[in-house]
């Protein structure tokens, strides 16, 4: 259990995916570039290709963990991760059912 201070402390914004493209070295990443309103995209590594082929998650809205520490994953810089859903065999990238503004904080 965490209490409500902790929720508190991530800061989760809507992003668009502005491009995608398989890591170069890894068969199961993809390699995402999200706007979160800040100017310049946020690069982000996942684990969705054996799921998503990587231009269908071009121009998507996301929910996007921003003040995650970034971390090198293959040798490719992740600044943030997206939110998916998992039941063990299906992977859904979560992410707003209205057309909401990129940087909206997600609560």
């Amino acid at each position: 259990m965490i209490t409500i201070d902790d929720f508190a402390k991530l800061e989760l914004k809507v992003g668009k995916v502005v491009s995608c493209e398989a890591h170069p070295n890894a068969d199961k990443l993809l390699v995402l570039k999200v706007d979160i309103g800040e100017g310049q995209p946020r690069q982000a590594v996942a684990g969705l290709r054996p799921w998503y082929e990587p231009q269908s998650l071009v121009g998507r809205s996301v929910v996007f963990l921003a003040n995650l520490e970034p971390a090198v994953l293959r040798g490719v810089e992740s600044q943030g991760m997206l939110l998916a859903a998992s039941d063990g065999k299906i992977v859904s990238v979560v992410g707003p059912d209205a057309d909401v503004k990129v940087g909206a904080k997600v609560r």
